[in-house]
């Protein structure tokens, strides 16, 4: 099975937390086959808004979701 892992971020309630203001104001950044390539991304993302405290990107194992008995 292919480790896929999501980059998303948005607006969070809370910079500690991960409850997003608005789900449908997700920025989806891409989906990818490696975690190595997932945390450019993040990295990419997370460095245009780091100057905005309540914008948080975040990266998504799908793999655990799919297959919750997955091993990293």
């Amino acid at each position: 099975m292919q480790k896929l892992h999501l980059v998303i971020g948005g607006r969070v309630k809370d910079p500690q937390g991960l409850d997003f203001v608005d789900l449908k104001a997700l920025d989806y950044v891409g989906v990818y086959p490696d975690y190595a390539s997932a945390e450019e991304a993040w990295r990419g993302a997370a460095q245009r808004s780091v100057d905005d405290a309540e914008m948080k990107y975040v990266v998504v194992h799908l793999h655990r979701l799919l297959d919750p008995a997955t091993e990293d």
